[in-house]
């Protein structure tokens, strides 16, 4: 479980570093100026590793349904031979899916170069000349490889979590502890992630403050909160805190 925490945070810390920076930098000049390659770089970045973040979430319930439902095979099940295989799987299958799209867009014409956000997200598309119906068609198909099947994956193996929790008062207050935040995080993260990649189908005025509000929850609010969500499940910290408050 802790190798799979790690991971998350490194994951945040690679995603913090490709948004921030530039983030930072635009807030302090009075002209914001971004090159198509480092819009295009940041793309592939905010899409690669937020389906990895997707996938990460679907290891840790895969995880955790062992730990509790099969806890005597879980050193042969969760060897580290397995471990390092699903965090190889992680990080690469989105890569190989998302970069497809990025050497496409880098061929196609800009016709305008006015870009209307805070990160180069989904919405570089209202740049380009044409719009695509292949890409828009591959985008549908990633997004369901990404984000809807490990969704579903991780909804399976907590209801079968749950349904075995009921044996006993121990198992359900060890699964509730276990998989509540959790949930929390992949409800959060899978919604905002399904409304970015659905935002160019909204064409209303008023969609440019929600667009605005999504995009800015999705770049501040998991890099940030994550630590915090599951560094407060450990009981070391949380008893270290619980200390420091009731000083």
């Amino acid at each position: 479980m802790y190798v799979f925490i790690a991971a998350l945070s490194v994951n945040s810390v690679v995603y913090s570093s490709t948004i921030y920076p530039k983030l930072l930098i635009d807030f302090l000049s009075e002209k914001q100026v971004v090159t198509h390659a480092f819009c295009l770089f940041q793309w592939f970045t905010y899409y690669n590793l937020g389906a990895s973040e997707v996938m990460l979430l679907a290891a840790m319930a895969y995880d955790r349904y062992v730990s509790i439902c099969k806890p005597l095979k879980y050193a042969m099940i969760m060897r580290r031979g397995n471990v390092v295989g699903i965090l190889a799987l992680v990080w690469l299958f989105p890569s190989g899916q998302v970069i497809v799209p990025l050497f496409l867009n880098a061929r196609r014409k800009l016709c305008k170069f006015v870009f209307q956000g805070i990160v180069c997200n989904s919405s570089i598309h209202d740049l380009y000349c044409t719009s695509s119906t292949a890409l828009t068609t591959y985008g549908l198909v990633v997004f369901i490889n990404v984000v809807v099947l490990p969704a579903v994956f991780i909804l399976y193996t907590y209801g079968r979590i749950f349904v075995m929790a009921r044996r006993s008062a121990e198992m359900r207050r060890k699964a509730v502890k276990t998989c509540l935040p959790h949930l929390i995080v992949l409800i959060n993260f899978t919604v905002f992630i399904a409304y970015d990649f659905l935002l160019l189908r909204f064409k209303a005025k008023h969609t440019k403050t929600v667009r605005f509000a999504i995009t800015l929850q999705v770049i501040m609010y998991h890099p940030l909160f994550n630590p915090l969500i599951y560094g407060l499940k450990m009981d070391k910290i949380h008893r270290h805190i619980r200390k420091l408050l009731c000083k």
